[in-house]
C-alpha cells in the first residue's frame, strides 16, 4: 500500500467542499482498475458523502468543488451549466508568446484524432473560447493564465497548440510518449516536472444556499512551485534538461 494522499481542505460547510487536488490524483474512478485511489474515496471516510460537480485531469492540480448534499449538487451544475463559473488555471508554456493578452476562438473536437486527443475542428466542432494572458516571461518558457469561457475536455490544451504553445511536460499534445524536465541552477537546487504544468488556481460561484458570491483559490503544487522558483531565479537555458 502507498503512503495516504494528503488532499488540503480549502473551505467546508454543510454545502460545499473546496479542496486543492493534488497532481496524479483521478476526480472519478477508473474504468480500468477501481481500486486506483481518486477524489472521493480519498475524501470520503472523513468528510462523508460528497457529489462530484467538476473534474480536473489526473496531471492537473489545483481547486475543486465537492457538494455535500443533493440539493447543493443541483445547484452547482445549473451554474456550471449556464457558464456562470468562473475558473482561471495558470500554465507553464513552452514558449514565449508574441503577445501579453490573447482570445482564441476555436471550435474543438474532443476526442478527436487517433490519440484521442482535442483539436480545432472549424466544421464539426463546438463553440469554444479561451482568454490567455501571459503573467511571467523566462528564458524559453512563459507563465499563462487561461480563463476558459467554455468546458471542452482539453480546452487550454488544444487552444494553446492552436497559438504554437504547448504545456511544459506534456507528452500528449507534443506528440511524444513521455516528457520529463529537470531545472536546475548555479547553486546545485534542482526541480522537476513529470506532468503537464497545468494549475487550476481559482473559482468564483454563487453559494448553493445563500447565493453569496465567492472566490476560491488553490496554492501551487510543490512540484510547480518550485520550477517557477527556479525560472525567477535565473535558470539558463543550458540547465534545462529535457
Amino acid at each position: 500500500m502507498g503512503e495516504p494522499v494528503e488532499v488540503p481542505v480549502i473551505w467546508k460547510d454543510e454545502s460545499l467542499l473546496v479542496v486543492n487536488k493534488p497532481p496524479g490524483l483521478l476526480t472519478l474512478p477508473d474504468g480500468y482498475d477501481p481500486t486506483t485511489p481518486h477524489l472521493k474515496s480519498v475524501l470520503l471516510p472523513k468528510h462523508g458523502p460528497l457529489w462530484i460537480v467538476h473534474r480536473l485531469d489526473r496531471d492537473t492540480s489545483g481547486v475543486i468543488i465537492l457538494a455535500r448534499s443533493s440539493i447543493a449538487h443541483r445547484h452547482l451544475n445549473t451554474q456550471f451549466q449556464d457558464r456562470s463559473v468562473s475558473k482561471i488555471y495558470h500554465a507553464l508554456v513552452v514558449g514565449e508568446p508574441d503577445w501579453d493578452r490573447k482570445i482564441i476562438d476555436l471550435p474543438l473536437k474532443v476526442d478527436g484524432d487517433r490519440r484521442h486527443r482535442t483539436v480545432v475542428d472549424i466544421q464539426n466542432g463546438k463553440e469554444s473560447v479561451t482568454r490567455f494572458k501571459v503573467l511571467e516571461r523566462f528564458e524559453r518558457f512563459s507563465l499563462v493564465e487561461a480563463e476558459p469561457a467554455s468546458g471542452r475536455r482539453h480546452q487550454i490544451r488544444a487552444h494553446l497548440l492552436a497559438a504554437g504553445l504547448h504545456l511544459a511536460g506534456d507528452a500528449l499534445y507534443r506528440g511524444q510518449n513521455k516528457v520529463k524536465l529537470t531545472f536546475r541552477n548555479g547553486s546545485g537546487y534542482s526541480a522537476m516536472l513529470t506532468r503537464t504544468a497545468l494549475h487550476a488556481r481559482s473559482i468564483k460561484l454563487a453559494h448553493p444556499i445563500t447565493e453569496e458570491e465567492i472566490l476560491f483559490k488553490a496554492r501551487y503544487p510543490k512540484d510547480f512551485e518550485s520550477v517557477l522558483h527556479l525560472l525567477r531565479n535565473e535558470v539558463s537555458l543550458k540547465d534545462i534538461t529535457p
